[in-house]
């Protein structure tokens, strides 16, 4: 199964396909030109991928430096910068080599910004090896590290030459990084595809899950192809993807990222936002309790515990999506049916 984002010069493949892992140098030396590459990936995923890949890459001729960072959000931010900057010029990667983003959404956000940055830009590739990258930030080319203040708040837009996505590494997430990935999977269902919703909702298990995750995950992408090519820099209909995303970050940043995963900030974010909209009148009281009978389903939380509703506003109000004092939130008509609705943070004072 594979894809393409047409974005002119900035086009590229996404390649999905069950041990595609196995094939990563051969895709490299058929649609890319390199001497050196960069591996950049953390603890967890170079020690189960990182050996096979780098040894099957000098197989072919790439001379090949390694970069192996502590696993987790902490890592996405200013201070891993300089250590991975030096590394590459000792390295001597040249503007004509090539960065591996091996890793989750943290590691591909951050390969992504020190590609965006290094030499003032140097040609990556994503292999995401979490769901949640696979299905949502490793399409779209949006990198970045986080500040104390907000997540994603220093950043640009640098595409990927390329997205190779192999869903039998899903094999090896532990049961809450799967459920992390399935949030996003559901916000792709709530805001574009009623079907992706529907299917989700009558899957019977783990097992069928997993026998139709290659399927989900290239609607998911076929998705964010389709929303990328329509506004590459996120000022309208990109912004759906956001989907509770406004209160999910502001979440995971009030707890230091050690409480509640992206997924699982999102999925709490989804229903709380849908629940304070049906309360305004805004939306149907039905659709946020589909949502949060799906997240049950998912074994993902819902609601907001004892939070400091004050602190998380103010971190709202940071949010790259308040602009112009106004607040750009993501509503549903319906499962499948999302629109942009221009708020202010006095929004959420009925959490």
């Amino acid at each position: 199964m594979n894809l393409k984002v047409n974005l002119g010069e900035n086009s590229y493949p996404i390649y999905i396909e069950k041990g595609a892992l196995n094939r990563l140098s051969s895709l490299i030396k058929t649609d890319l030109k390199a001497e050196k590459i960069a591996i950049i990936s953390d603890e967890n995923v170079y020690g189960i991928y990182g050996e096979n890949i780098k040894t099957s890459l000098e197989e072919v001729g790439y001379k090949v430096e390694s970069i192996v960072l502590p696993p987790g959000e902490k890592t996405k931010s200013f201070n891993t910068l300089p250590r991975i900057y030096n590394d590459l010029l000792e390295f001597k990667l040249t503007r004509s080599d090539l960065i591996i983003a091996l890793g989750g959404g943290v590691i591909g956000d951050l390969a992504g910004f020190v590609a965006s940055t290094f030499l003032r830009g140097v040609p990556f590739i994503q292999v995401p090896t979490s769901l949640l990258a696979q299905v949502d930030s490793s399409v779209g080319g949006k990198v970045g590290v986080d500040l104390e203040k907000g997540k994603n708040l220093v950043g640009s837009f640098y595409h990927p030459r390329m997205v190779v996505i192999d869903p039998d590494v899903l094999n090896t997430l532990s049961d809450r990084f799967l459920r992390d990935g399935l949030a996003e999977v559901i916000k792709y269902g709530c805001i574009k595809d009623k079907n992706l919703f529907e299917k989700l909702k009558n899957l019977k298990d783990e097992e069928d899950l997993m026998n139709n995750i290659e399927s989900i995950i290239f609607t998911c992408c076929d998705i964010k192809r389709r929303v990328v090519e329509e506004d590459e820099k996120d000022t309208g209909e990109r912004m759906l993807l956001n989907f509770g995303h406004t209160l999910g970050h502001a979440i995971e940043q009030y707890y230091n990222y050690e409480k509640y995963s992206h997924g699982e900030g999102v999925a709490i974010g989804m229903y709380e936002i849908m629940k304070v909209a049906a309360k305004k009148s805004l939306v149907n009281y039905n659709v946020s309790e589909e949502i949060r009978e799906m997240l049950i389903k998912y074994r993902l939380p819902y609601s907001l515990e004892s939070e400091n509703k004050n602190q998380l506003i103010e971190a709202i109000k940071l949010d790259k999506k308040f602009l112009n004092n106004a607040l750009n939130l993501i509503l549903l008509k319906g499962i499948g049916e999302s629109y942009i609705y221009k708020t202010k943070d006095d929004f959420f004072e009925s959490l």
